[in-house]
């Protein structure tokens, strides 16, 4: 706790006062972010840090294993995600995985959450990332197994997203994109997913990338 308060010191005395326009500006006026980030609680993952975004700009969701529950599980990221759409009118929602998830790997072993009955409910919600590898995965073990259970769990979030009905309705219209994305901790690289060719690739290194408007699954999951 102590290196949290010494923390917020440096931030008030250090910090705070070359951004001091911008915070004001901030407290003037309502949030307008143009994109709604779903990603993790690691305490790995840093979504300003990994964009390079100033405060304001991104709407920040985030849970364990970054799960979208389905719209008649009502709750808060049901909530968060109501209102980034229909208040905030973000135009793009990005659904960040990232690799050695524990909540996957605990999807994958689930010997892990035997006395953990919260986290095995909550788990639930990506029981169709469970069934894809079950069925399609098993040839995989170890750190493979991991890799592709995290990067197809992405895609089934986003799944889950369509059924939301404001994002629905938004996407139809085309003031809505949604994006797949893994972050590879270990070496800074984030992968996005390439509806168009049905795979990740760099985000850095392509040209574009094909937004997730419609139900496509992965054919090359490896990154």
């Amino acid at each position: 706790m102590q290196k949290l308060v010494q923390g917020i010191h440096h931030f008030q005395t250090q910090v705070f006062g070359s951004h001091r326009e911008l915070f004001e500006q901030l407290d003037r006026q309502d949030p307008t972010p143009e994109t709604l980030f779903i990603t993790c609680s690691d305490s790995r993952i840093s979504p300003n840090l990994l964009t390079q975004t100033q405060p304001g700009e991104l709407f920040i969701l985030r849970n364990m294993g970054n799960l979208v529950p389905a719209y008649d599980t009502q709750g808060g990221m049901a909530a968060g995600i109501e209102f980034a759409v229909s208040v905030l009118k973000v135009k793009d929602i990005i659904v960040c995985g990232h690799s050695n998830c524990a909540a996957m790997r605990a999807l994958v072993e689930p010997e892990l959450t035997q006395e953990l009955p919260a986290t095995r409910t909550w788990l639930k919600h990506a029981h169709e990332t469970e069934r894809i590898m079950r069925e399609s995965y098993g040839h995989l073990e170890g750190g493979p197994l991991l890799r592709a259970t995290v990067e197809e769990n992405v895609l089934v979030q986003v799944e889950h997203l369509r059924g939301h009905p404001r994002v629905a309705q938004a996407v139809e219209q085309g003031v809505l994109r949604l994006h797949a994305w893994v972050y590879k901790i270990e070496t800074g690289e984030v992968f996005a997913y390439d509806a168009a060719k049905g795979q990740y690739a760099s985000v850095t290194q392509s040209e574009g990338f094909t937004p997730l408007d419609s139900d496509h699954r992965a054919t090359d999951l490896s990154i």
